[in-house]
């Protein structure tokens, strides 16, 4: 959540998460996407990363292309604030109306 704010305000972003239940994955944009993405690659041996680039670069959804980027930095794991500081966080965020009729 820190990473997310600090990106927001960095570039001036109004950012809206969204939380859905976890038996929803129909409406989960990553799960659409990697539907199409099998689909796409017809059951194709992905052995390489070049060739897995090249499907994702190639495929499209409702007539548009992915921005597809390999990523080669290692992702920050264990990153942890104390409460006061995931307070100050989270004060600056709106619970959506969906994650609250969830939560409760």
């Amino acid at each position: 959540m820190k990473r997310i704010v600090e990106f927001a305000h960095e570039y001036q972003l109004n950012i809206r998460l969204a939380y859905y239940p976890p038996y929803h994955s129909k409406y989960n944009p990553i799960e659409r996407t990697w539907a199409v993405l099998e689909n796409y690659w017809n059951g194709s041996i992905l052995d390489e990363l070049e060739t897995a680039l090249s499907f994702a670069k190639n495929m499209t959804w409702n007539g548009k292309n992915p921005v597809v980027k390999l990523v080669t930095q290692t992702y920050c794991t264990g990153v942890k604030l104390t409460k006061k500081a995931m307070s100050e966080i989270e004060k600056q965020n709106e619970v959506s109306p969906v994650r609250r009729r969830y939560t409760s």
